[in-house]
């Protein structure tokens, strides 16, 4: 697991500065005030990064998550829903189960139901299960 920099002291929260950096090969040392990484994805734990990491590789295909992660595809959409709001932005808010809305594309993928069929459920504005889901 990569170790992040760290932003805060851990003693009494105060915004930390660097002011020094050191080469473990050849021993050289560098002191000023340097910048530190700043920004939303700084705030991320090691898991999320690794996510949006995995993410970006896959180019933001949920699909392709799917098999990296080997996870379903609600599962993915939660995880990304997190990240999102954890980076400060307002997550899209499902109209319906994750679970549901997963079963609901897996059928459209299989050819099960039609587009707009899915697309009535995905709005949440229900066909009967039992009417051509």
């Amino acid at each position: 697991m990569k170790k992040r920099q760290l932003q805060e002291c851990p003693v009494c929260s105060s915004k930390l500065r660097i002011v020094a950096y050191h080469c473990p090969s050849c021993k050289t040392r560098i002191e000023g005030n340097f910048t530190s990484l700043e920004g939303r994805l700084a705030s991320l734990d090691a898991r999320d990064l690794e996510f949006v990491e995995q993410f970006v590789r896959v180019r933001g295909s949920i699909k392709e998550m799917e098999k990296v992660l080997g996870v379903s595809y609600p599962t993915v959409r939660g995880m990304l829903n997190a990240v999102i709001e954890k980076l400060g932005f307002q997550a899209e808010l499902p109209k319906i189960d994750p679970a549901v809305r997963g079963e609901i594309l897996d059928k459209l993928e299989r050819g099960e139901i039609t587009a707009d069929q899915a697309a009535v459920l995905l709005k949440g504005e229900g066909i009967d299960e039992h009417e051509g889901a």
